[in-house]
């Protein structure tokens, strides 16, 4: 699997944390920036790692901000973007067997390293469990 991530300025510091941890593990991944702290504006990157998705170059994203909220509201104005803002593994499984979120969101402001690194490697352990969820989601596309 090869995950897209990106981050503001706000999720900078957590985004490079989860990379390396990612790094770690042989998961591939491909950084559409930032690429430092500069003050800079997260529907920018929010709209790379959702374009790649839809493209169908990637399977999933990350995305971080300072809340991960601004993140979810962008990412979730793409039709065929399910993204979950996500603050304890619990949400984090459960966003993937039954709301199939494609895009995960974080707030550097909100999780810690460690914590963040666990939601991570949850989500992407966690599979859509379909049936049921899949006729929810259907009902949510037609909306």
């Amino acid at each position: 699997m090869q995950i897209a991530i990106a981050s503001d300025h706000g999720g900078f510091k957590l985004k490079e944390k989860i990379k390396e941890y990612l790094n770690k593990k042989n998961i591939n991944i491909v950084d559409f920036g930032t690429y430092d702290k500069n003050s800079c504006d997260y529907p920018i990157f929010a709209k790379k790692v959702c374009a790649a998705i839809l493209n169908k170059k990637f399977e999933r994203g990350i995305l971080i901000c300072g809340t991960g909220l601004g993140m979810q509201i962008t990412a979730n104005r793409f039709k065929g973007i399910r993204a979950a803002c996500v603050s304890d593994t619990y949400s984090a499984k459960m966003s993937r067997l039954h709301n199939n979120s494609n895009v995960l969101t974080l707030g550097e402001r909100v999780v810690g390293h460690g914590l963040a690194c666990d939601i991570v490697d949850i989500w992407l352990k966690s599979e859509f469990e379909g049936e049921r969820h899949q006729k929810r989601l259907d009902m949510i596309d037609k909306l």
